[in-house]
């Protein structure tokens, strides 16, 4: 029994601790990859198309007739089914032979839409990893914002301090305390706008990942190399996921035009009717067949086939397009990429270096003497306005890095290994 209470009250311990372990990036985009509702809809697309493409590809059912024929309504034999020699009770069946190539036509149509539901269900796995990743980019760097601003603030308070006590002692000016108090509501402001900066960030990562989205997030971590070469754009625009739904798209035009060339044909129908007579007279069998007039070609038949061509110049024209916007837009990450990573380089080697000494000189001129706190204020201000605009700077390059890595998404696709650094 005291086994089981210490079990019971390791739990209740432990599970406040587990509830607020952070989510990482890798653990946020499992959580939106297993509750996609657009996926398990694509699937059930996907499966209804290849059921239809095995209808599709059948005779249609035979149809069984039943009749009389010649019931006389006047006279000695009026409603008699068998006195008159006229009268018949047919029994019959009606099969209609669709021409084997529109049979098969229809059958591929429904493959290439049950095709398209497969890149459609590539192009939700790439949206959903890409739009997870930058929900949770965002609310991370704006997270370690927060927290500069955050450091900035327990800085003045001290600072603060020392200017009321250098005040006092009549070994400072009062236009310094001033200074301090506006330095610490300009900032707490800035903090305020952080926090609904944040809010907001985590509202849309709450999209893709619900409650987690509530738990505090890992540092953001040295993002990989693409899993693509630049040198490959063009090959890696073509496997994108957008560019295969629209090849797919085109696919069904062209199968819907193969559908509507192969109706120009007319089908034939073959119906066999046995008649029961009375008991004096034969019985009868008859063979009829059917197939309709195709007597206005030009302005049926020929006018749904122009439109189904139309339609497939539509969708290769809408192809070329897109595949025109998708290579532009992959261009212009790079280039914000490659931009980014230089600038990022500048920071953490040239400029904030040069931000911590403009500190360190200010503060040893205030101790000296020689300089004031306003300068200090300023110099503190410009230290963390640098590494705010930092860690804009990352997040720029991780937006643009989360954009190109997922062109093409597989379903079985591993998490990125993290390698080379921001």
């Amino acid at each position: 029994m005291k086994t089981r209470h210490s079990l019971w009250l390791l739990w209740l311990l432990a599970g406040p601790l587990l509830a607020t372990e952070p989510l990482s990036l890798n653990e946020a985009r499992r959580l939106a990859e297993n509750h996609v509702p657009q996926l398990e809809a694509s699937r059930a697309q996907e499966t209804a198309a290849r059921e239809m493409a095995v209808a599709a590809g059948q005779l249609p059912d035979p149809v069984l007739k039943l009749g009389v024929n010649n019931v006389p309504v006047a006279g000695e034999m009026a409603w008699s089914l068998t006195q008159e020699g006229m009268t018949m009770r047919q029994v019959g069946l009606m099969q209609e032979f669709t021409h084997g190539d529109k049979r098969q036509a229809r059958a591929d149509k429904a493959l290439r839409e049950a095709d398209l539901a497969r890149s459609n269900q590539r192009q939700i796995l790439a949206d959903t990893r890409r739009e997870t990743t930058l929900a949770w980019l965002d609310v991370a760097y704006q997270e370690s914002m927060r927290s500069l601003l955050e450091q900035q603030i327990s800085e003045l308070k001290l600072q603060k301090q020392v200017a009321e006590s250098a005040f006092r002692a009549a070994r400072g000016e009062q236009a310094d305390v001033f200074a301090n108090r506006l330095a610490i509501e300009r900032t707490q402001d800035q903090l305020a706008q952080m926090q609904r900066d944040i809010a907001m960030a985590r509202a849309r990562l709450a999209r893709w990942v619900g409650d987690a989205a509530e738990r505090p997030v890992d540092a953001p971590p040295p993002l990989a190399s693409l899993d693509w070469q630049p040198e490959d754009l063009r090959e890696a625009s073509a496997s994108h996921p957008t560019l295969a739904a629209q090849q797919g798209m085109v696919a069904v035009a062209e199968a819907d035009a193969r559908v509507a060339r192969e109706n120009r044909k007319p089908d034939v129908a073959v119906e066999l009717m046995y008649g029961f007579r009375g008991p004096s007279y034969a019985n009868m069998v008859s063979l009829n067949v059917s197939m309709p007039l195709p007597w206005d070609r030009a302005s049926r038949q020929d006018r749904e086939l122009g439109a189904k061509l139309a339609q497939l110049d539509e969708a290769r024209a809408r192809q070329e397009d897109m595949r025109r916007a998708y290579l532009s837009e992959l261009r212009g990450n790079l280039a914000v990429l490659k931009n980014s990573r230089e600038r990022l380089q500048r920071y953490d080697e040239v400029l904030i270096p040069l931000s911590n000494q403009q500190i360190d000189a200010a503060l040893a001129a205030y101790r000296a003497g020689s300089g004031s706190l306003p300068r200090v204020l300023e110099a503190r201000r410009m230290t963390v306005d640098t590494r705010m605009e930092r860690q804009r700077v990352a997040l720029e390059a991780a937006r643009a890095w989360a954009q190109l890595n997922f062109l093409n998404p597989q379903e079985d696709q591993s998490s990125p290994a993290q390698g080379a650094q921001q």
